[in-house]
């Protein structure tokens, strides 16, 4: 099976890292040009929850170098995830399966849009921390769960095939007939770290110790439970507090990705994340106080960056 795992930032180069040290045919694709050099001259470094390596695997910056392709995995942000579609769908195998795995909610309607709901798969993958050092290391400080699902609901025989490829790079995998629950289940700890922690510029682990970040956090934790119950989404979280508290604890350390492009100067995903509240609490008449402000400020930061 060849693999191409299409946006090798932080998450992207762990699968691809994973993948390739197990022996699977790993394709690395990224339009990071520093990056994919590294991973071509040196290889792929990776380091911390599952060891120190350097990986050989293939990179590039285009995704039809790769082709044919049968398991595309589509691990850029939000805002590429319609790129990248675009580009692997001419170089798809026969029966090739796309697996589209990002923050917020939204991409995997737009991927299926162009491959076909039939061939997608939604992948949600939280608890790693993952980072970029420098071009062509990759670092995560967690190694939790990846949770797949078909896109159009149920358990299938193709489902097991794909899960059984991650295993067998080592990930621990859970797979669920309504992967749409699982989203929403990761959106709440997102929502409750990655707007705090990017206006703070503090670690998941500092803003829980923070008694006036955790408020701020817990605040936009709540609203997002409220705008899952209030569209029948059968999340199972009893108490959205404690649930992302006992989240975050497992990876005191890591910074999100949003605050990351912060530190990068670089525009965030401000608009699938946090902000995916606000218009839904409007949708239901219920006030969204603690995401309306947070998305606001990150927005009136970001007045600033150039990228």
């Amino acid at each position: 099976m060849r693999v191409a795992i299409i946006g090798t930032g932080a998450m992207g180069s762990v699968y691809a890292g994973l993948m390739g040290a197990a022996g699977i045919d790993v394709w690395a694709i990224d339009t990071w040009e520093a990056h994919i050099d590294a991973i071509r001259t040196s290889g792929l470094h990776l380091s911390g929850a599952s060891g120190d390596k350097v990986v050989k695997i293939h990179a590039s910056r285009a995704v039809s170098d790769a082709g044919p392709i049968d398991l595309a995995i589509i691990a850029t942000k939000a805002s590429g995830v319609e790129a990248a579609a675009r580009a692997v769908k001419p170089v798809l195998a026969k029966d090739a399966t796309v697996i589209t795995i990002q923050n917020g909610v939204g991409s995997a309607d737009k991927v299926a849009a162009i491959v076909g709901p039939d061939r997608l798969m939604v992948g949600v993958v939280g608890g790693f921390g993952a980072s970029i050092p420098k071009p062509g290391h990759a670092h995560h400080n967690g190694w939790e769960f990846v949770r797949l699902g078909e896109y159009a609901g149920g358990m299938t025989a193709r489902l097991e095939q794909v899960g059984k490829v991650w295993e067998r790079a080592g990930f621990r995998v859970l797979l669920f007939p309504d992967i749409h629950r699982m989203v929403w289940e990761k959106l709440i700890c997102n929502i409750a770290y990655s707007g705090p922690c990017t206006l703070t510029g503090l670690t998941i682990g500092e803003v829980i110790e923070s008694a006036d970040a955790f408020r701020i956090s817990a605040g936009c934790a709540t609203e997002a439970f409220e705008m899952a119950k209030a569209q029948n989404i059968a999340v199972q979280i009893d108490e959205p507090v404690k649930y992302v508290r006992d989240f975050g604890l497992k990876i005191p350390g890591a910074r999100p990705s949003m605050l990351l492009d912060h530190m990068a100067k670089r525009r965030s995903e401000i608009d699938v994340i946090n902000g995916a509240i606000p218009p839904l609490g409007d949708k239901f008449g219920i006030e969204t106080p603690f995401n309306d402000v947070v998305v606001s400020l990150v927005k009136g930061k970001e007045t600033a960056f150039k990228k």
